[in-house]
């Protein structure tokens, strides 16, 4: 099917689409009470291969200030799991690195300060830099400076005229939320220094495949990266990946080391081994992306055969967290209250709302020892093993926790 699109890398025409998840609001636009009697907007939700630099993408029909808006309620520091997956960060980069107080730390898209905190405590000098009003205010009350701006090559010129040239820029899950990622990637050769290094963690396009982690699609995530991917775009800005990690976070995701091609930074063999497993499963090749879509259909239909099976058999079911990936999902199987009675969440931010487009309403977590239910469907899949001691914890009875992806599985608390 022709769409008229061009890659947002390489700016070749895109004439390959391989998932089509139909229209859905923005996984993070949660409504008020008041909202529920206003139109929502819903927009398409489809992705993109391109078959030149083979940058996954989505299609496009928003703009980024309106899906990061001031009002935008997901905050790192609410789960457990990713601030300790910060901590351990810290300590490794100011060993690798030799950080001190005479270094400079910036971290794009810094959110509540879940990272930063931690090269604070270490007197560390160090600088946010993040647009959503909602969540740089958190960070600013843990003595964390803030620059509340999108990031890109004109912000990046604006801090190095302040002196803000970085010896570390660090961009943990942003990479795939920007939507011109040519001048995200220029304002970072701008903003570092000759030697300086650049640490950026994004979910493996591989892990999306290979498992079938379609929920992972949202408005908000742009692109789908690989190695292979970002390699190239990072060449065509003068940088150059020099070591690579694979990390749990997020359903698998990398964690790549980049400087500038001139640098002394030795290139890793971690590298050439991930460029190789992506070739081993042919991510340069169209029909390998054909099973997504057939994936998708029969994991919604999974979803909603059980859900109905559920209701059917008197069993009240309940979903744990208010994830982006839930919404995705929920929005594209139709599901709605008469299915999931009600989402706990602890964020406050998202408690006393209601899921965007299945308008389910969200509570907070102690409700869950409040309101008898017999299953608990767990969608943000990639913190199970937290989500569920948070549970055992709440529940007053015997209860089935459930998850979706890549397959419905059912279990106990024990």
């Amino acid at each position: 099917m022709n769409v008229e699109q061009n890659c947002r890398h390489c700016q070749k025409k895109l004439s390959n689409r391989v998932l089509d998840l139909g229209y859905a609001p923005p996984s993070n636009a949660y409504r008020t009470a008041d909202d529920l009697f206003k139109p929502e907007t819903t927009l398409p939700l489809r992705l993109l291969i391109c078959n030149s630099c083979w940058l996954l993408q989505t299609e496009d029909f928003t703009r980024a200030e309106i899906l990061f808006d001031k009002g935008y309620a997901y905050f790192s520091s609410t789960s457990k799991s990713w601030l300790a997956h910060a901590t351990r960060y810290c300590e490794m980069i100011v060993h690798r690195l030799g950080l001190d107080q005479s270094s400079q730390i910036v971290e794009i898209a810094s959110n509540d300060g879940y990272l930063l905190q931690n090269f604070v405590a270490r007197n560390i000098p160090c600088l946010g830099v993040e647009p959503t009003q909602s969540t740089s205010a958190v960070a600013r009350t843990k003595g964390i400076p803030v620059e509340e701006e999108f990031f890109g090559l004109d912000l990046a010129h604006t801090l190095v005229q302040r002196g803000s040239e970085a010896d570390l820029i660090i961009g943990n899950n942003v990479y795939a939320h920007v939507p011109d990622i040519n001048d995200f990637t220029a304002g970072m050769a701008v903003l570092l220094k000759p030697e300086g290094v650049i640490t950026l963690e994004f979910p493996h396009l591989l892990n999306l495949l290979k498992f079938s982690q379609f929920d992972t699609v949202y408005h908000e995530h742009y692109s789908y990266l690989s190695l292979t991917t970002v390699q190239r775009i990072f060449s065509s800005h003068g940088l150059r990946v020099f070591d690579c990690e694979q990390i749990e976070t997020h359903g698998g995701s990398l964690r790549i080391f980049g400087c500038f091609e001139n640098a002394s930074h030795a290139t890793n063999a971690s590298v050439a081994k991930i460029l190789d497993d992506e070739a081993d499963f042919q991510l340069t090749n169209v029909d390998t992306y054909g099973q997504l879509q057939s994936d998708a259909e029969k994991i919604k239909n999974d979803l909603l055969m059980f859900l109905i099976a559920e209701r059917n058999a008197g069993r009240r079911v309940a979903v744990f967290g208010a994830a982006a990936k839930g919404n995705t999902l929920m929005n594209y199987a139709g599901i709605g209250p008469d299915l999931i009675s009600f989402v706990c969440d602890s964020a406050e931010a998202k408690q006393n709302k209601f899921c965007p487009g299945s308008h389910i309403p969200i509570v907070p977590p102690s409700e869950l020892a409040v309101r008898q239910v017999d299953t608990v469907i767990v969608f943000a899949w990639n913190i199970l093993p937290e989500l569920t001691k948070v549970i055992s914890g709440l529940v007053t009875r015997s209860v089935r926790i459930v998850t979706a992806i890549p397959e419905i599985k059912v279990c106990g608390l024990n």
